[in-house]
């Protein structure tokens, strides 16, 4: 046992020191190289964005290419010679997988660096951007599932079990279809979303009784971010099947509304001027909408709506919690009689209360309906 163990490893010596010269040759040059390209290009140009991002994965094919050629030169009665190159193999097509994922997710970053959201663009921006970032997520699977299938194939095993599936694969495709059924759909849900663009990445909707923004795209599902920071995870599919709110479908502007109930007695148009003075003095309002009409009233008061328009929807929340409390703080300062109120009166009953001197004193109330 010790005597095979020393003749393979002296039959392995030469080759195997020869070996591990040529991959550190190997990855010096290329890092030296890597410096070079780096140092006499600029970072901001297509070239150097998908080097960059593949980078190391590339320098790990480069050696893993050299290994593989130095084991397929070596002579073929060295012991566990197969081994060697089945590892080394599978290792080579793991590393050339690792290295189509970051070139892909590359093109996706190049893409998006080449349609930058410039002022009055945004939209078109947005749009090639939440494309791109889905299709080339699904590249990436695709890419994915392809390097596991070739790694599998390199195991003798797996080959013959492919062989004897075959036979069954119409039975596994049904049942491997009705499995997969959810993936498949919102993978068939994000690609229709991809092409139709109901909404875009950093697109405000209302969902579920959420205002949140389009953070991210997956291949299965959308992150929004909520308003107060939160994350609310919607599968794709969720989207074809539900209707949802798109407040930055075309533009971002926004209508923001104001109701306040006010007494009958108060005088509209001191309120139109007030909200007029208000408004010019907010940075939030876009100069566009400014509008005061009674809209409703009721039995005990009336109600005043002020219509405002702001160039999104974060800046339109902010000017209704601005028009609304200097609204009420104006009205309680100048007219504060004329805040609602429930009025009641005196009405004769049939029967009265004596007092002292014998006069007969009221002793029921009821509200006059006003």
């Amino acid at each position: 046992m010790l005597k095979a163990l020393e003749t393979g490893l002296q039959a392995w010596l030469l080759p195997g020191l020869t070996a591990l010269a040529a991959v550190a040759a190997t990855y010096v040059a290329y890092r030296l190289s890597l410096a070079l390209i780096r140092h006499f290009t600029d970072s901001r140009t297509v070239p150097r964005l998908f080097l960059d991002a593949a980078a190391r994965a590339l320098g790990v094919v480069s050696c893993l290419l050299v290994l593989n050629g130095m084991l397929n030169a070596v002579p073929d009665d060295l012991p566990l010679l197969p081994g060697f190159q089945q590892m080394a193999t599978l290792l080579l097509i793991l590393a050339l997988t690792w290295a189509a994922v970051r070139l892909t997710s590359a093109i996706g970053e190049v893409i998006v660096h080449l349609n930058p959201v410039l002022e009055g663009q945004w939209k078109r921006a947005r749009k090639v951007e939440t494309q791109t970032r889905f299709l080339v997520r699904c590249l990436n699977v695709l890419i994915v599932i392809i390097g596991l299938g070739a790694a599998l194939m390199t195991f003798e095993s797996v080959r013959q079990l492919g062989a004897s599936l075959l036979a069954s694969a119409g039975v596994g495709g049904i049942i491997l279809g009705f499995a997969a059924r959810p993936v498949l759909s919102n993978l068939l849900a994000g690609m229709q979303i991809a092409l139709t663009q109901p909404f875009r990445i950093d697109d405000v909707l209302y969902v579920q009784g959420e205002w949140c923004w389009v953070e991210e795209v997956t291949a299965t599902y959308v992150v929004l971010r909520v308003w107060d920071l939160r994350r609310l995870i919607v599968p794709l599919q969720w989207f074809i099947e539900n209707p949802f709110q798109n407040w930055s479908r075309n533009t971002a502007d926004m209508l923001g509304t104001v109701f306040i109930w006010v007494d009958y007695t108060m005088p509209v148009e001191p309120l139109r001027e007030e909200f007029g003075r208000l408004l010019r003095t907010t940075r939030q309002w876009d100069g566009n909408v400014e509008l005061v009409q009674v809209t409703d009233s009721s039995d005990q008061a009336m109600q005043i709506r002020f219509l405002m328009s702001a160039p999104d929807s974060s800046q339109s929340w902010e000017l209704r919690c601005i028009i609304r409390e200097g609204l009420v703080t104006y009205i309680q300062q100048h007219y504060p009689e004329q805040l609602p109120r429930v009025r009641a009166r005196l009405v004769a009953s049939e029967s009265g209360t004596e007092s002292g001197d014998g006069s007969v004193i009221n002793d029921r109330f009821e509200a006059d309906g006003r």
